[in-house]
């Protein structure tokens, strides 16, 4: 008997459509798990609440939010939360099924989760934030444990948020649990290295694509979409190892200076005015010209959906490392493919943050933490390792990094769901 189609999407499968399209890109090298498919199609649980709270004029506001458990087959859901005006439920499970694969990919011992609430920040008060973020966290706490679902930031959520979803579910199972969440504050069982985890990931896997055709890193060009905490800390790394950030655009506007902008220069200035517009250091641009900048990396470190068929045809980047999360369509997927460009897929370029996130879990468990160096240094090996894995399906299967990455991943997810078996 054929499966039903999902029918809570409705007719705009969003996002969801994106990752059903790469997974049925794959299933042709999936072999004898090419069957079980049908199951990454699907997720495992979907969890819509609504979150009322007090506002601080004394009214009552009510906010939707999601938690998404895509698959557990390899082990307890592991995803963020993120806090945006466009969340939706195909978004949340677009990328819980591109956290199933992402650390499948990189080999971590997780399934994939994600959570979000359709909500604009900065309209709230610190005060409205804390307690949207603690009423968010007991309404999915049917969901949360160390062993069951570990959230973590995402976009607009960052160790703050983290530290009261801990305090809160701590507080409702009477005592002190840091491993259900990841990504706090190091006073309370974070991890050294976490912050600039994901950035630091994205420059490690794009250093080893360049090594594979020749292409130095020192002297080389980079242009950033996104400055948060994943684009600024890329654009250090490079900077630190002798590359040029020649442009980087936000949600402000687009600046270009060929000579190189200096990103710790540029992180005071956003720090103050709250983007990149208006850096007295560099000139600005169309936005729609920024991807038509020739560069030897790109790096989209914003939100997904960005590289697109109209814009992908004028890109001039030699490699692509996706910081963001589904970043770019399958449509632009083929039209990079014919131009050259090598794309690093987000399931391994920004696969830092988590593996990070990991290194947390597994230091909450056992109480001893890790030297910043330590975790830097097992950060590399982990994702190098990976990488090396994803290229070398590519180049045997004559296939792009994100079809080879989803063989290795989807490969390893079917494989734990062929031994567990259907229960019962």
């Amino acid at each position: 008997m054929k499966s039903e189609p999902l029918s809570y999407l409705g007719k705009d499968g969003g996002p969801w459509e994106i990752f059903v399209e790469q997974v049925d890109r794959v299933i042709p090298y999936l072999g004898r798990y090419a069957p079980l498919a049908e199951s990454l199609k699907r997720p495992k649980r979907v969890l819509i609440v609504d979150v009322p709270i007090h506002l601080d004029d004394g009214t009552v506001a009510h906010f939707e939010g999601y938690r998404v458990h895509h698959n557990t087959a390899r082990g307890p859901a592991k995803g963020g939360v993120r806090y945006h005006p466009e969340v939706t439920l195909s978004e949340v499970m677009a990328l819980a099924a591109w956290m199933t694969i992402k650390n499948a990919a990189v080999g971590l011992p997780y399934g994939g989760g994600k959570g979000g609430i359709r909500v604009d920040p900065k309209k709230l008060s610190p005060g409205e934030l804390e307690r949207l973020t603690r009423r968010y966290t007991s309404e999915i706490g049917i969901l949360l444990g160390p062993d069951r679902d570990i959230p973590a930031p995402d976009v607009n959520t960052g160790e703050r948020e983290m530290a009261w979803m801990m305090d809160t579910f701590s507080m409702n199972v009477g005592r002190t649990v840091p491993g259900v969440v990841t990504g706090k504050p190091i006073a309370l069982g974070g991890s050294l290295g976490r912050r600039d985890a994901t950035g630091r990931g994205v420059f490690v896997t794009a250093r080893a694509a360049a090594e594979k055709i020749g292409l130095p890193i020192e002297g080389s060009r980079v242009i950033l979409q996104g400055f948060g905490n994943v684009g600024n800390a890329a654009a250090r790394i490079f900077h630190d190892h002798g590359a040029r950030i020649i442009a980087v655009q936000d949600h402000t506007g687009t600046i270009y200076n060929e000579a190189g902008i200096d990103p710790y220069d540029l992180l005071k200035h956003v720090a103050e005015f709250g983007g990149v517009r208006g850096y007295p250091k560099a000139e600005p641009l169309p936005n729609p010209e920024f991807w038509a900048i020739p560069t030897e990396f790109l790096i989209p470190a914003a939100l997904e959906k960005q590289i697109t068929e109209q814009n992908a045809w004028r890109i001039q980047a030699k490699i692509i490392a996706e910081g963001a999360n589904g970043p770019t369509t399958p449509a632009a997927d083929d039209i990079l493919l014919e131009k050259g460009v090598l794309v690093v897929p987000d399931v391994i370029a920004n696969a830092g943050g988590v593996t990070v996130s990991y290194f947390e879990w597994v230091q909450d468990f056992n109480s001893y933490f890790w030297t910043e160096e330590e975790i830097n240094a097992r950060l590399e090996r982990v994702l190098r390792n990976a990488f090396e894995a994803v290229w070398q399906v590519s180049q045997e299967k004559k296939i792009p990094l994100r079809t080879a990455a989803y063989v290795v991943a989807a490969t390893r997810i079917l494989e734990a769901r062929a031994l567990r078996g259907l229960y019962p």
